[in-house]
């Protein structure tokens, strides 16, 4: 089994589509996929989560959610509300290792790989370092993007982490100066390649489109 964490410089930028591509390029490259979702904040028991995101657009039905929690902070937070400890990063692991017949799983986490997934203040970045995985970092379009990117780079870097690339989570139809300039200067602020930018929208796609379009948007050779 090889995993990919599916991160990003901060919550609300396109990881659980990302996640959906890969899961499509995956099987397309004939492989087993799983998706992991390790923590879901902000959602209710009867709320659409992202594990619903990635199983509608990708077709997959091998798609786990491990935890959810209501109030949509980080997850050590969010599970403080409820009275739990969280789940932690060597149980997130001890789930995807469970799935070790599969050719591929993608862990999906909430905001960014340093956010604490529980109480004992273990991250998305541990989950990663666990599991030997590789980090795919998943990043905003617009202004702010490229000290974000250079710094969380810098923190996966100092932990020994591999991230491969960079991905644009949703790259806006009419891009302006702020985007055209941020895509340019991205792969020398993060010291990685920018791996493909997903058109914004693209999580609204039929199951048929996405799977259609989606291999055209994420530079995947050497990463799946």
């Amino acid at each position: 089994m090889r995993a990919i964490v599916v991160s990003g410089t901060g919550t609300g930028v396109g990881k659980t589509v990302v996640a959906a591509v890969l899961a499509v390029v995956g099987r397309a490259h004939g492989l087993s996929v799983a998706v992991v979702k390790a923590a879901q904040t902000g959602a209710g028991r009867r709320t659409i989560g992202d594990v619903d995101t990635v199983r509608r657009l990708s077709g997959l039905a091998d798609v786990h959610e491990l935890v959810r929690y209501p109030d949509p902070l980080a997850p050590a937070a969010a599970a403080e509300r409820v009275g739990v400890e969280g789940f932690a990063a060597d149980a997130v692991a001890e789930a995807v290792n469970a799935l070790g017949d599969r050719d591929l799983v993608l862990v999906e986490g909430a905001g960014g790989p340093l956010v604490r997934l529980a109480a004992d203040a273990s991250t998305l970045a541990d989950v990663a370092r666990s599991l030997d995985a590789a980090v795919l970092l998943v990043v905003r379009a617009g202004l702010g993007t490229l000290h974000d990117t250079a710094a969380t780079c810098e923190a996966l870097d100092a932990r020994g982490l591999r991230c491969p690339g960079i991905v644009i989570g949703a790259w806006p139809r009419q891009p302006g100066v702020a985007e055209d300039c941020n895509r340019r200067d991205l792969p020398s602020y993060a010291g990685r390649p920018l791996l493909g930018c997903v058109p914004e929208g693209a999580g609204r796609l039929s199951t048929a489109e996405f799977a259609r379009r989606a291999p055209d948007w994420i530079a995947t050779k050497g990463l799946l």
